[in-house]
C-alpha cells in the first residue's frame, strides 16, 4: 500500500529536508516517527526536497508499507491509513515543529516527487515600512531599505517561462536548470510586509532564494527590471545580487494532476528537461 502524507514544517531547527547522519532532518524526524508505530525501515518521498532552514506549510510525500507494516497499521484485517497522521503526531509530541495534517491511501500511479506538476513558494521581506517584528523573525527576512514593490513586480514578471535558469541556480553536476516559471509576482500585505508569489513545474537548488534576491536588488535601485532577463539570459552566476536567507521562504502548495494522468506525469517528470520538451 502507497500513502500519501500532507505536512508542515517549521525548517528553523532543521537541516533541510533530506536525511543526513548525525543531524536533524525533517525526512530523519518523520521516519524515525513512523519506524516507532508501524517498525520496520519507513522511507518517505517528497514533493520537494527543502533546503536548511526553509518552512513548508504544504508539503507532500508518500510512503510504501510492507505486509508487517500494514498489519500494524490496523492491528486488524482493515487497516485504517487516515489515523496514521494522529498517531504520528503522538509520537512527535506536544507543539512539535513538524506535523502531519493528512494520510491517506494514495491513487494508483501517484508518486510525491515525479507525479507534481507544479510547486508553490512564498517568500517574506520586512524592508523599512514594514519595520522588524519580532514575531515574524522566523518566516520573514529582513532588508534594511525602503523597497519599490512596483519595480519588484515587473521585474519578477519579466522572468516568466520556460527558460534556463542556471544564472538564478547553484550548479549541481548533470542537473538541468531548465525551467518553466509560471507565476513570479510581488505585492504589499496589509501588515506592510513584502510577499513574493513563486510557482513552478519544478525548482533547481537555491533558485528561488536567487530570485527574489535579484527583486529585491530591483527595489533598491541597484539593479533595474531589465538586468534580471539579461542576468538570466546570460546563464552565468554573478554577484550583483545577494541570494537571500532561507527563513524567509515556504513552500506552500504541491499542484498534481487529475488521478489518471498520475502515473504519465511521472514518466514524463523522469525524463531529463531540454529547451525543446
Amino acid at each position: 500500500m502507497r500513502l500519501r502524507l500532507d505536512l508542515a514544517y517549521d525548517g528553523t531547527g532543521f537541516r533541510g529536508w533530506a536525511r543526513q547522519p548525525g543531524l536533524r532532518t525533517v525526512q530523519g524526524t518523520l521516519e524515525a516517527a513512523i519506524g516507532r508505530i508501524l517498525g520496520g525501515d519507513p522511507q518517505l518521498v517528497v514533493a520537494g526536497r527543502t533546503d536548511a532552514g526553509v518552512h513548508a506549510a504544504g508539503q507532500v510525500a508518500h510512503l510504501d508499507l510492507t505486509a508487517p507494516q500494514l498489519v500494524r497499521l490496523g492491528k486488524s484485517r482493515n487497516p485504517d491509513p487516515a489515523a496514521l497522521a494522529g498517531r504520528i503526531n503522538g509520537v512527535l509530541g506536544q507543539y512539535p515543529d513538524v506535523a502531519v495534517h493528512r494520510t491517506g491511501v494514495a491513487p494508483e500511479g501517484f508518486d510525491a516527487r515525479f507525479s507534481a506538476v507544479w510547486r508553490r513558494y512564498e517568500y517574506r521581506v520586512a524592508d523599512r515600512v514594514a519595520g522588524y517584528h519580532p514575531l515574524a523573525r522566523a518566516n520573514t527576512t529582513t532588508v534594511n531599505a525602503a523597497l519599490d514593490v512596483d519595480a519588484m513586480d515587473e521585474a519578477a514578471r519579466s522572468l516568466r517561462g520556460l527558460h534556463d535558469f542556471a544564472a538564478y541556480c547553484k550548479w549541481r553536476e548533470e542537473a538541468t536548470t531548465i525551467r518553466t516559471l509560471l507565476e513570479y509576482d510581488w505585492r504589499r500585505g496589509d501588515d506592510g510586509i513584502l510577499v513574493a508569489n513563486v510557482k513552478a513545474d519544478a525548482f533547481c537548488h537555491s533558485m528561488v532564494r536567487a530570485l527574489v534576491g535579484a527583486c529585491v536588488a530591483v527595489g533598491e535601485g541597484r539593479l533595474d527590471a531589465e538586468d534580471v532577463v539579461d542576468i538570466r539570459d546570460a546563464r552565468e552566476r554573478t554577484s550583483d545580487f545577494k541570494v537571500l536567507a532561507a527563513r524567509g521562504l515556504t513552500l506552500t502548495e504541491v499542484g498534481y494532476p487529475a488521478d489518471e494522468l498520475l502515473a504519465t506525469r511521472a514518466d514524463q517528470t523522469r525524463a531529463r528537461r531540454t529547451l525543446d520538451d
